[in-house]
């Protein structure tokens, strides 16, 4: 965002990928992703997808340093619920064995709760996609209820992947398993038609709206899919089930109260007005070229200056 920031505000625009400040952007988010992935093989789907309203936090936060925004009431007591949602997670989650193997994993992936759950989810899916494609119901529920179904079945994947990987690297070979590579497919599958859906929604509807039914959505997919599929409540207390799902609660509340807050940013671009341009004729549109990596330009018929693309 920072980047994007200071290419419109350059006299001389650039593409966003020429920016070396962008390309730290997407190293700092693919380490992130990198350490995502990692946790799920040392810790419970329960803790670890919830855990993401972290970054909703670091977003508001890093915002007033890098971006110059202002810390609203809202942001501070969105921080606060969330940073308490957080504290119980932690206290509260399920205590489930760290180690997967290869032949856990495939008699999970037979067992009775988990087929019925697959059964319900495909056909939930199914119904949901019949609605998108022949009825063109393009709903923001409808979209992102789509890509929760997805998401479950990538946080199993994922965990299976993470976990196997971990014990073969500290001596129990794991990849030698076809379950490993069925679980790979699943989850590089899964995860593509995941952010066709999400890119979807963000295309339609205002990430105000798409950020917090997303993070719910999300996160009560998760949980259910650890639940049944890894079992990982099946010995906790009522008590410590109780305080875990009422963090998950508080760290929702907290993501829609600081997601709601942010308003959609108009960027200032520096213009022109044509009727003042000495010895220029407007030959074309002035809006930006939608297919350019740059930020638009205006036609000129000049033959020594070339229209940027």
């Amino acid at each position: 965002k920072c980047a994007h920031l200071r290419l419109v505000c350059q006299a001389e625009q650039r593409p966003y990928y020429t920016s070396k400040l962008w390309w730290c952007g997407i190293t700092l988010l693919g380490l992130g992703e990198v350490g995502n992935f990692t946790a799920y093989g040392f810790a419970p789907i329960t803790l670890v997808a919830p855990l993401g309203c972290v970054s909703v936090i670091g977003s508001a936060f890093i915002s007033v340093f890098f971006l110059k925004k202002t810390m609203s009431t809202a942001d501070i007591l969105g921080g606060t619920l969330t940073i308490t949602g957080i504290y119980l997670l932690v206290t509260f989650t399920p205590s489930v064995p760290q180690e997967l193997t290869a032949r856990q994993v495939q008699n999970y992936l037979v067992s009775w709760p988990f087929l019925v759950y697959s059964i319900l989810e495909i056909i939930i899916f199914c119904v949901l996609l019949y609605f998108y494609k022949r009825k063109a119901v393009k709903h923001i529920m409808v979209l992102l209820m789509m890509v929760a179904l997805l998401a479950s079945l990538t946080v199993i994947a994922v965990k299976a992947v993470s976990s196997m990987i971990a014990l073969s690297v500290k001596g129990k070979m794991q990849l030698t398993y076809s379950v490993f590579y069925i679980m790979s497919v699943l989850m590089a599958t899964s995860c593509a038609f995941q952010i066709k859906f999400l890119n979807q929604a963000m295309h339609l509807y205002e990430a105000t709206a798409v950020v917090p039914i997303n993070f719910v959505f999300f996160t009560t997919s998760a949980i259910i899919s650890g639940v049944i599929f890894y079992q990982e409540f099946q010995s906790a207390a009522l008590l410590s089930v109780f305080m875990f799902l009422f963090g998950c609660l508080l760290s929702s509340l907290g993501v829609i109260i600081i997601a709601r807050n942010k308003e959609e940013e108009h960027l200032q671009i520096p213009f022109i007005d044509c009727g003042h341009i000495p010895g220029q004729k407007l030959t074309g549109k002035i809006q930006p070229d939608s297919h350019s990596s740059c930020y638009g330009t205006l036609n000129k018929e000049d033959d020594l200056v070339k229209r940027q693309s």
